[in-house]
Parts: C-alpha cells; sequence; structure tokens
C-alpha cells in the first residue's frame, strides 16, 4: 500500500539514524541509479549564511516576469513541506511529491538516506520531469558536502558567511567561507554578494577557478530617490524599484541576484523590465513580514548573529513603539551572539520553549539563562511554547508598540500558523 505524504516524511525522519550527515557519495550514487539527468537548462546554486532565501525568491521572480520556466528548491518549510519545491510559481503536490519518493526508494536500495537528502532527490528529480529553462537550488548546510553539491551549477552565488552551523563547518569565518566556496566550479562565475567577506572564501574559490564576481569590485549598488542603481565593471548600469522585501539587507541580496542573471546574459538574456517587476512582486514568508493588527506584529525567521544584526538594523531605521520580542531557538544557535545584537531595542523578552517543536529546541529556562548572562537586568517572560510566548507579549504590549517574533523557523511557522486561523 502506498504512504501518504506525511507517512514518507515520518519514515524519511527514522530511515537514518543521523539526522546530518553530510557527504555526496551516497547521494550521488541514487541520483546516478535513477538516471542523473540535468535539472533544467541553467542551473544557480544559492549558498551562503543567511539571504538565501530571499536571493531565490528574487531570481524566480524576475526569471517569472521574463517568461522563463522556473523550478525553485529551498528548505526548511515554514507550513507545509511541499513549500520546499515549486515549479512555475507553484508548490508541488503531495502526489507528485509520493511518486518522487517512490523512485528514490526503489533506487537507493540499502544506502542509507537522511530527509534532506530525500527531499533534494526529490527536487531534481521532479525538476527533470518539468521542462525547466533554469533550476534555483538552495543550498543547505555549508556548501562543498550538501546535498545539493553534486549538482553542477552554472552560476554559484554565496551571499554572506558568518557564524552558524560552526561544528560542522569550522570555528570561524574563514573556514566557514571554504565550505561555501565548494559549490562554486571551474571557469564558471560565482557570485560573492558580501561587500568584506572572509578571506577564506575568496582562497578557496580561486583555487576552485572559478570567476569570482565579488560585490563592491566587480558590481555595485547604490541608492537613490524612488530606487536604486546597479552597475557591473563591464558598464551595463539598471536603475531598479526598492525590494518589496524589507530589511536594509535586501538590497545586497537583490544585487547578488541580478549579478547571477547577468552572469548569465549571453545563454538566458533578461529584458530590463523583467528585473524591475520581479523585483516588485517577490516575496517570502517571515523575512520581516507584517502581520498586521494593533500592535503590531513582525515574524522573522533570523536565527544567528548576523540575522539579529540585520534585524537591529531594520528597527533603527523603523522608529517606533517599544518593542516586545518573542524569541526561541535551538540548541546549536548562538544565543548570547543573537541577545547581544539586539540589545536594549527589545523592551521586553518573552521567551518560548522550543523542546516539544523538536528535540533540538531549548527550553524557556535555559534561553533565559544565556539572556540574563548577555543582558543583564533584561525584562523577560518564560513560556513553555510559542502561543504563550505570544499571548503574553500581545497583553504587555501597548497601542503603538511593536511584537517582534524571531529566533527559529519553529517560531515562525506558530505564529504564521496561528494568524492563519
Amino acid at each position: 500500500m502506498s504512504r501518504t505524504l506525511a507517512e514518507w516524511l515520518s519514515y524519511q525522519e527514522h530511515v537514518n539514524v543521523r539526522s546530518i550527515e553530510l557527504g555526496l557519495d551516497r547521494v550521488r550514487a541514487v541520483w546516478e541509479r535513477m538516471g542523473a539527468a540535468a535539472p533544467a537548462r541553467h542551473v544557480i546554486a544559492v549558498g551562503g549564511t543567511n539571504g538565501k532565501g530571499s536571493t531565490v525568491a528574487m531570481l524566480e521572480a524576475v526569471l517569472q516576469a521574463a517568461g522563463r520556466r522556473v523550478g525553485c528548491y529551498t528548505s526548511p518549510h515554514l507550513l507545509r513541506y511541499n513549500e520546499r519545491i515549486r515549479i512555475d510559481g507553484h508548490d508541488a503536490d503531495d502526489e507528485a511529491l509520493i511518486a518522487s519518493f517512490e523512485r528514490i526508494e526503489a533506487a537507493r536500495g540499502d544506502l542509507p538516506l537522511t530527509y534532506f537528502e530525500f527531499g533534494t532527490l526529490a527536487a531534481l528529480d521532479l525538476f527533470t520531469r518539468a521542462d525547466l529553462d533554469v533550476a534555483v537550488l538552495e543550498v543547505g548546510l555549508g556548501g562543498r558536502l550538501d546535498a545539493v553539491n553534486i549538482i553542477d551549477a552554472d552560476v554559484a552565488v554565496i551571499t554572506t558567511v558568518d557564524l552558524d552551523h560552526m561544528d560542522w563547518l569550522g570555528p570561524d569565518r574563514d573556514s566557514i567561507g571554504r565550505e561555501k566556496a565548494g559549490i562554486a566550479r571551474a571557469e564558471r562565475p560565482a557570485i560573492v554578494g558580501e561587500l568584506d567577506p572572509p578571506i577564506g572564501l575568496l582562497d578557496a574559490l580561486a583555487a576552485n577557478g572559478a570567476q569570482v564576481e565579488q560585490a563592491g569590485a566587480d558590481f555595485r549598488w547604490e541608492r537613490e530617490a524612488g530606487g536604486w542603481r546597479w552597475w557591473h565593471r563591464d558598464g551595463t548600469a539598471l536603475s531598479l524599484p526598492d525590494p518589496t522585501l524589507a530589511a536594509p539587507v535586501q538590497y545586497a541580496n537583490a544585487a547578488a541576484a541580478v549579478a547571477a542573471l547577468h552572469a548569465l546574459r549571453k545563454a538566458l538574456p533578461i529584458e530590463p523590465t523583467a528585473f524591475e517587476a520581479g523585483l516588485r512582486t517577490a516575496s517570502v514568508p517571515a523575512r520581516l513580514q507584517s502581520l498586521g493588527g494593533e500592535p503590531a506584529l513582525i515574524v522573522d525567521v533570523g536565527h544567528n548573529p548576523q540575522a539579529a544584526r540585520a534585524l537591529a538594523e531594520w528597527l533603527d531605521t523603523r522608529p517606533g513603539g517599544r518593542v516586545h520580542a518573542v524569541y526561541g531557538a535551538l540548541a546549536d544557535k548562538d544565543v548570547a551572539g543573537v541577545i547581544k545584537a539586539l540589545g536594549a531595542r527589545i523592551h521586553h523578552w518573552h521567551l518560548a520553549g522550543l523542546e516539544r517543536d523538536t528535540p533540538r529546541g531549548l527550553p524557556g529556562e535555559a534561553l533565559a539563562e544565556e539572556l540574563q548572562l548577555a543582558l543583564p537586568g533584561a525584562r523577560f517572560d518564560v513560556h513553555a511554547d510559542v502561543h504563550g510566548a505570544l499571548e503574553a507579549a500581545r497583553g504587555t504590549a501597548q497601542r503603538g508598540d511593536r511584537i517582534l517574533a524571531f529566533g527559529s523557523f519553529f517560531v515562525a511557522a506558530a505564529v504564521l500558523a496561528e494568524s492563519r486561523s
């Protein structure tokens, strides 16, 4: 009897004793057994610590505005697993995913695959059947040994490099940058979206033989009245509308997306009007997403210090009432770094335990200990879950204040689910 999608996902969570198992040999062997067809005529891989999802969304929107047929693979999801695989703007349906998982299971034999590797293979499998112009693949953890890296991308994008997943990727930005550089290929463009990337990233890209295009050197951008302007060293210039996605960092993500498509311009020409239309319409949930209400509720998936610094910058550019944080985190995150980045901008912390959502979730009490060490004197309450923290924030906040729910995809998912119920 065929499994339902929920049954398949439960099976994948338990079929491998390791939830994370970096390495390409197993997943590549299964992909080769499945035929290893090209997922699209052109492939863009997007890696980095933060900004990947937003960059993918902008690439997708511009390509669709240009009339291209595009598939996108992202992770993790917020409300439905189907969100991870989109074809021509639509989430994959249950039937397509189930059929793909059945093909993967038949091909893998006794080779163990992780939950993420099943999903990556399903995306590639469905893309090969969809006659795509472009596949945009978001890299998961790291790059060099991530399952997505079995595909040779025509263009690689590395958005940012910062401290995250250090147990797997290394203790500093140089080490992490070397891992992320692994998605680039020799004699193919590698877009570096950061103005001050680590030397380890640049050295590894040079060793790979990639054609590096770096923000601030090979392309740059500047805000101007009514939008922003993008330049390339070859003389190309575009006047573009402000991205729909909030936060100042989205200009850097948009500039990297434009640079990636510019690198493909000979094989995949894009009219300036498509760039304009795509940036006006690109959206992705839980990236400083306003859910309205009074007090206003904003939800974001920021979960590491770099993302928290971006949140702080956004708050500084949007003065308003007091900010009440609904915050939950996973055990492998730099909680102290996140708290210090936001600091006194937060009037009151409502700390949500996530241990009921995932074995990796931190209890609220553990968050409280970190908060008291990182920010002595901070106001806070501890709650068993996100629902309790959100209700408390709504009860504490006054008219004109803001509630910022962030810290993990589990926090964002719970808030979005409640807002839709």
